[in-house]
């Protein structure tokens, strides 16, 4: 077998910035209009050859699952298919997770788990891939994936997978709050939208591109190239808090409490449950972190201070 070098990457989550559900895809998933930006929290993943035609997965996380379950070790898996000489040459390799991201957070945190096992493997057997082939391969294992391996500021359409990169906003800083025990289901959030306002939802291809062009070209686009904070704070979109917020009354009293500590935006991110508020400086996002400690005592909430970022997936 040929020796390969071990890697150290570290792979950032991500937070939505506009999530707008348009219809549905004959593929049976939504069509979507997102604004995905990258953030500084991230988990650290180490890649080592282990002299074996296996991969092993450690993670010390107890909610990590580090059997095929997991997308990082699905990922593994994926390479190994796709690229089976690569494989025979170099062999298995170890996969030590270090945890910083939330479990079910509504972060990407699987996904970009996933899309740092992609680079470290393309790195590891010298396959030499594109971006767009390594975001095509993310493609097959989940909409984000693709994202997650470029990360910065991006408009996700179709399902997520397609990417348009705008400018990066990483000037600002985010203070993140999430319920340690409490999960909510993507697909159960997608679905109950779906029977909630299933009947406003655009079908035809034109009308799905032309409400598609419009955010493209919307005011919070232009706020973002702008670098207008006050306004971008004002544009936050998410379409899913129209059915989580109610049905989980903890998340909506903490965007409230959040969103009255001040900053230039609170929403919850993607389908939950963590709630995020926009800050122009560290400074800022302490203090509302501090005050809405102070307003909800409770062990099981927990906060995040962070920046944003143009990174996906950095190697060590």
């Amino acid at each position: 077998m040929c020796a390969m070098q071990t890697y150290t990457l570290m792979a950032s989550a991500k937070i939505n910035l506009y999530l707008e559900i348009i219809g549905d895809r004959p593929d049976g998933y939504h069509e979507l209009v997102m604004i995905l930006q990258s953030i500084d929290l991230g988990d650290r993943l180490e890649l080592r050859p282990n002299g074996t035609q296996t991969f092993r997965l450690n993670c010390s996380h107890p909610q990590v699952p580090t059997d095929n379950t997991n997308l990082a070790y699905r990922a593994a898996q994926l390479m190994k298919q796709e690229f089976s000489q690569a494989f025979a040459n170099y062999g298995g390799v170890d996969i030590t997770l270090d945890k910083h991201i939330p479990v079910a957070a509504g972060l990407a945190g699987g996904s970009t788990d996933a899309a740092a096992v992609l680079v470290g493997l393309d790195l590891m057997w010298e396959l030499g891939l594109t971006l767009p082939e390594l975001q095509e391969l993310g493609g097959k294992l989940g909409s984000d994936v693709p994202f997650c391996i470029a990360g910065g500021t991006a408009i996700a359409t179709g399902r997520g997978e397609k990417l348009d990169p705008i400018e990066d906003i990483d000037h600002l800083w985010v203070v993140l709050g999430k319920y340690q025990s409490l999960e909510v289901s993507t697909p159960w959030a997608y679905q109950t939208y779906r029977q909630k306002f299933g009947d406003a939802y655009i079908s035809d291809r034109p009308a799905v591109e032309s409400r598609t062009f419009k955010v493209h070209s919307g005011p919070l686009v232009k706020a973002i190239s702008h670098k207008d904070n006050t306004k971008i704070g004002q544009l936050l979109h998410n379409d899913l808090e129209k059915v989580v917020l109610p049905e989980y009354p903890q998340v909506n009293h903490l965007r409230e409490v959040m969103q009255q500590a001040g900053g230039l935006g609170t929403m919850m991110s993607g389908s939950g449950p963590t709630v995020f508020t926009l800050c122009e400086s560290q400074e800022a996002a302490e203090t509302i972190k501090n005050q809405a400690r102070l307003a909800i005592e409770d062990a099981d909430l927990k906060f995040w201070v962070t920046k944003l970022s143009s990174n996906g997936i950095k190697v060590l």
